[in-house]
């Protein structure tokens, strides 16, 4: 399975058997699936979105957004929940509007969820851990 490093946007190659086993990027070091959100920026977005085969869920967010600060730390608890079957990012859409305004996001927290490259799933509001964790399953099987 193809991972790309959100730090430095390498194609890291990672064994399906051993995602869940802490996998680093072989160019930076970084830890690629360690149930954190990754930061994403409009530079960085396409990369990661475009050519992981892992699907990814993006939630566009803005610090001045009450119940974006609210969903914060449960996408976080879902980020570690799941880690190895999703990756989790966050695109702050007042520093990264090009990402917000391409996919058309009109409020705020929306989640979309990518598959392949292309966005299977959009869920806007927010949610609990495992509110997010239902959706998510819900998305997956239906993409």
């Amino acid at each position: 399975m193809h991972i790309v490093c959100p730090r430095c946007q390498a194609t890291n190659r990672v064994p399906d058997d051993r995602r869940h086993d802490g996998p680093s990027c072989g160019r930076c070091g970084a830890a690629l699936l360690d149930g954190q959100p990754a930061e994403l920026s409009d530079a960085s977005f396409d990369a990661v979105v475009g050519r992981s085969e892992l699907p990814v869920l993006v939630d566009f967010w803005a610090p001045w957004c009450g119940p974006c600060r609210q969903m914060a730390p449960q996408f976080a608890q879902a980020a570690q929940s799941l880690r190895g079957e999703v990756l989790f990012a966050k695109v702050n859409s007042d520093d990264h509007p090009r990402s917000a305004g391409r996919l058309g996001i009109r409020s705020i927290p929306t989640m979309v969820l990518f598959q392949g490259g292309r966005e299977v799933a959009r869920q806007s509001g927010a949610m609990s851990a495992a509110q997010i964790g239902q959706w998510l399953a819900q998305a997956l099987q239906r993409a």
